[in-house]
């Protein structure tokens, strides 16, 4: 019995009669573990809790599905993740398109699955399909949600270098410095869903003063995965913790990948960066999954002063895709960079919401944001926020969004937003949408190149000055490639 038939027994009065429920209760608590939630909310419980009324019975019975699904741990950092994730989810509806930040954003084929979190992958051969961007890189795979020792091309790191699973961390410094890590940022609903639902965390120290020099890879591979018409979702939570310290320096790659593109799944997605003082991290971000998957990442930043943060991202893969991206500058003279570049050659809905908040002076941010929409049920949609408060002077902060309407019926919904209270400050943004022009085609016709050829060619170099921006030129060639493939007539 899903949890949602209890729901009109729900009450705030501590009397109300348990009658009608009985026989459901020990369904519910003769698990073979305590169940953290349950003992949060009356409805499993003899006397009945305010919050209840406030609760989603459907969102529950998720977290209940999650909890279950996951080892028992004793790390007590992915604990307090755990216990801080599920507080949350009892007063966390399930989205819907009547809140703001989901007005674009259909969830329905989600609500309309049934959720099945991803088993421990048994030994698992990768497929040509599931090739690396660059074997020579450094790599940890993550296949479905969990950390995988088989497949991991880690080479020697600089010393005091940490790069694995937050469970297997044997050094009492690191464990002392990620238990000082508070999990305190509030997400959405998914965000909360992975902190209940991840098995474990993939943890990347960078001690102090350390330079890594070669870029490391975090490939997510969806290996399990189900038929469209069986409405059965396999479902993921992959979650990653950067710290680097003071003046260290590191690249990042994460490429997400799948297997069959018919395939049903939902990868969600959680990764959190703090970047010390006068550090600096470089994140590469390649989603390539099924267009019958769902996909749905967070990604939160902390800058402290004198960092950068380099933000690169292509994102074609998905029936639902949606990059949810927080930066918080919390030290003066900080660099955000952010490139971001989204096709939808499918019945797709590829969404990009990010923030940027500025509380110190001198704070410089750069954001482009690029989609193409080239299928006529496709739908590209952006919602980005700037916020330069009130100490926030001589704040140099620019965003540019751009996109491209290939078919009749393509749709983007665009919302730029740049909040200035600071008087003392260089900000502006801008947006444009538009089909290629006529005069464009027309020039390149003019000289013996046909309208095809032509066409491919302005809406290949309308995403090059994106894809150029990635620091390694494997990974440029191997995405050039993918976007040149999604361009060939057969694909649209």
């Amino acid at each position: 019995m899903p949890l949602s038939a209890l729901s009109p027994t729900f009450s705030t009065n501590p009397s109300a009669s348990l009658t009608s429920i009985s026989p459901y209760l020990s369904k519910f608590t003769t698990t073979t573990k305590t169940r953290r939630i349950s003992k949060k909310i009356g409805v499993f419980t003899p006397k009945f809790s305010p919050i209840s009324a406030l609760s989603d019975p459907y969102v529950l019975q998720i977290a209940e599905t999650l909890e279950d699904s996951v080892p028992s741990t004793s790390s007590p950092p992915l604990q307090k993740l755990r216990d801080n994730s599920s507080n949350t989810l009892l007063s966390t509806p399930w989205p819907s398109r009547k809140d703001e930040p989901f007005r674009f954003t259909d969830t329905s084929f989600l609500k309309n699955s049934t959720i099945q979190p991803t088993p421990p992958p048994k030994n698992q051969s990768l497929s040509p399909k599931n090739e690396s961007l660059d074997t020579l890189l450094p790599t940890l795979s993550i296949i479905d949600g969990y950390i995988t020792g088989s497949l991991n091309q880690l080479t020697d790191f600089p010393n005091g270098v940490y790069i694995g699973s937050l469970l297997s961390v044997d050094s009492e410094a690191i464990l002392k410095r990620v238990s000082e890590y508070e999990f305190s940022f509030k997400g959405d609903l998914f965000y909360s869903l992975n902190g209940v639902g991840t098995p474990d965390v993939v943890l990347v120290y960078v001690p102090e003063g350390c330079k890594v020099e070669n870029p490391l890879l975090l490939r997510y591979i969806s290996v399990e995965g189900s038929e469209k018409e069986s409405k059965s979702l396999p479902f993921s939570n992959p979650r990653v913790l950067v710290l680097v310290e003071k003046g260290g320096e590191i690249s990042l790659v994460e490429e997400y990948v799948g297997g069959d593109k018919d395939q049903c799944y939902w990868t969600n997605s959680v990764m959190e960066v703090v970047v010390g003082e006068g550090a600096k991290v470089n994140h590469s971000y390649i989603q390539n999954q099924s267009f019958n998957a769902a996909h749905i990442k967070w990604t939160w930043v902390q800058q402290e002063s004198n960092s950068t943060y380099e933000h690169i991202e292509v994102s074609t893969g998905g029936k639902l895709s949606r990059h949810n991206i927080h930066i918080q500058q919390v030290g003066p003279d900080t660099v955000t960079e952010l490139s971001t570049f989204h096709m939808c050659v499918s019945d797709q809905t590829q969404d990009l919401h990010s923030r940027l908040v500025l509380d110190h002076p001198r704070g410089v941010s750069q954001q482009i944001h690029k989609c193409i929409v080239a299928h006529s049920s496709g739908q590209a949609v952006f919602d980005g926020n700037v916020q330069v408060n009130r100490y926030a002077q001589q704040t140099d902060a620019g965003q540019l969004t751009r996109s491209l309407l290939l078919e009749p019926r393509a749709t983007v919904n665009v919302k730029p937003n740049l909040q200035i209270i600071a008087d003392d400050v260089k900000c502006s943004h801008g947006a444009a949408i538009s089909d290629l022009e006529e005069d464009q085609l027309f020039y390149f016709r003019a000289r013996g190149i046909d309208a095809e050829t032509a066409r491919k060619a302005l809406i290949f170099s309308f995403a090059a000055e994106v894809v150029d921006r990635f620091p390694n030129a494997s990974i440029r060639k191997r995405v050039e490639t993918h976007i040149r493939e999604l361009l060939d007539p057969s694909c649209l």
